[in-house]
């Protein structure tokens, strides 16, 4: 057996090791999923239509469905302005 593998530092090298590929490969499976955590949104057009339903089913008053459109105002006109820049 070569003697390096005899001195002492040796275990905690090779357990420092371990961790390290360890802590990689968590942070490669997390990266994974928080990266396609956003495509599920849908769009504030649809965002807009859902919360026009409940706003007309009595879920939501009228000043609370104003504060929401106004909010998503800002972000639909982005959405179609990405669009249109793309076509």
């Amino acid at each position: 057996m070569p003697q390096i593998f005899s001195h002492p530092a040796m275990p905690i090298l090779l357990w420092c090791t371990i961790l390290a590929l360890i802590v990689a490969l968590a942070l490669y499976i997390v990266g994974r999923f928080r990266g396609d955590a956003g495509d599920d949104q849908p769009a504030a057009g649809g965002m807009l239509s859902n919360f026009r339903e409940l706003h007309s089913q009595g879920g939501l008053s009228d000043q609370e469905f104003r504060t929401i459109k106004t909010l998503l105002a800002e972000k639909i006109q982005g959405e179609l302005k990405d669009t249109s820049d793309k076509g």
